[in-house]
């Protein structure tokens, strides 16, 4: 048995009858000669199309005023390098920190190591001795980190200091627009249809002019979509067109960490909390996943039990015969690391990132993290992920909207219609890009 494939999907009320210019909808088509049966009522067959919301429950806003905003995160707290090539006792490094006297561990490929003490330095190399031999130790493929120092009796100190690192990251906003616009002559004609608000769960009326209302939906949710797929325009083609910006999957792609197909066992998660451990090591992970992503975290969890082969035994010591079996996890603990999961309704819907793709979803650090903004002028503590609009002491370009036209309330220009426009201007930061992780391929 499968699915039929056919039918496929295709692609704010008032509570009294007021003609306002945010009620008005179009969807009827009342000009032809026989005049539908219309119900009264809306029937939401697709539920919430909204897409938007992730960004609301996992990041803040906050105003910039420039065209550029840059931020720095902070680097690495000990000395470490892979990769090296060893010459007997003369390491190749181009512009290493490595000090005289440092004492270090070397380990190859295969586990093999060596502890060592660091007798000389050029700007490209440096000499360590072994403290007894290197032993079977590969000269190439070489992992290195600074454990210490060791200095002989009536020696002067340390040669060279260590300067705090820093990564400079930056990035530029949008500016998003969009219109709705209804002539004068179909705003004459009024009717009314009672709806129910998915997003506020009022009920009330609308006259026809719903699309309007899906203008409102449609542009939110392009808000949110832009700072999660924004990219760099490098296209020269491009130029003086469109500049792009750097959103959530385009940062965690050149900064972060990316996991190839779907999370199915536990051999994934380990190897994911392998690669966290190595990076910020943040405990607490939301995960924000496609249906068919969190049903097979699902049958992971499941399949932990010891008598899943041979039948469902969850809730054993609370089962009734009228009890409903919960086959759905809303989390998981593992290697100190735990994991919080929700689907994402972005990555299913049919108009969006479940039309296609292979985008199966997002595990992202809870908390803030430490940052020097070069706007605000200090070190502060910001959410991981946080969006910023433009905004200065006369101009708020979070979310505007403005009415033109000569109808529907509007006396500003001889169009006979009226226009109601929508703009914003803004960016993600992704802070520590490195804690996140994207399910894809």
């Amino acid at each position: 048995m499968a699915l039929a494939i056919t039918p496929t999907y295709k692609l704010t009320p008032s509570s009294e009858k007021t003609a306002l210019s945010s009620n008005y909808i179009t969807d009827f088509d009342y000009l032809s000669q026989f005049l539908p049966e219309v119900d009264s009522k809306e029937f939401s067959r697709y539920g919430n199309r909204s897409i938007s919301g992730m960004l609301n429950k996992l990041s803040a806003e906050y105003s910039y005023s420039s065209d550029l905003v840059k931020w720095s995160e902070e680097g690495r707290l000990h000395t470490a390098y892979t990769e090296l090539v060893r010459t007997a006792n003369v390491f190749d490094k181009v512009a290493h920190v490595f000090r005289v006297n440092e004492t270090i561990i070397v380990t190859d490929a295969v586990g093999v190591e060596a502890k060592a003490i660091i007798t000389a330095i050029t700007d490209d190399t440096f000499t360590a001795v072994p403290y007894t031999s290197w032993g079977t130790l590969a000269s190439t493929g070489l992992n290195v980190f600074v454990y210490g120092s060791e200095f002989k009796k009536g020696t002067n100190g340390m040669v060279g200091s260590l300067d705090a690192q820093t990564e400079i990251f930056e990035n530029s906003g949008i500016i998003l627009k969009d219109l709705f616009e209804v002539s004068g002559s179909d705003m004459a004609q009024i009717g009314w249809i009672e709806v129910s608000d998915n997003a506020s769960g009022q009920k009330g009326f609308l006259w026809y002019l719903k699309s309007k209302s899906d203008t409102v939906l449609r542009f939110a949710d392009k808000l949110e979509m832009s700072c999660v797929e924004g990219e760099k325009a490098t296209n020269v083609a491009l130029a003086g067109i469109a500049k792009g910006t750097e959103g959530l999957f385009a940062s965690i792609q050149d900064r972060g960490n990316v996991f190839d197909g779907q999370m199915t066992t536990l051999d994934d998660f380990d190897a994911t909390i392998d690669r966290l451990n190595k990076q910020g090591a943040i405990e607490e992970n939301m995960m924000y996943l496609s249906t068919a992503q969190d049903r097979a975290i699902d049958d992971m969890l499941a399949s932990q039990n010891a008598h899943f082969s041979t039948g469902v035994n969850w809730g054993a010591f609370d089962n009734k015969e009228q009890m409903a079996l919960d086959l759905g996890f809303q989390g998981f603990k593992r290697s100190g690391f735990s994991f919080y999961k929700s689907t994402w309704k972005y990555l299913n819907d049919a108009s969006t990132r479940g039309l296609g793709g292979k985008v199966h979803g997002l595990i992202a650090p809870s908390g803030t993290k430490s940052v020097y903004d070069e706007v605000m002028g200090g070190s502060v503590k910001l959410p991981f992920l946080h969006v910023k609009y433009r905004k200065s002491a006369t101009e708020d370009r979070k979310y505007k909207t403005w009415v033109t036209g000569s109808a529907g309330g509007a006396s500003n220009s001889d169009l006979d219609a009226m226009q109601v426009q929508f703009l914003s201007e803004r960016l993600m930061c992704v802070l520590g890009a490195n804690n996140f992780v994207e399910i894809k391929g």
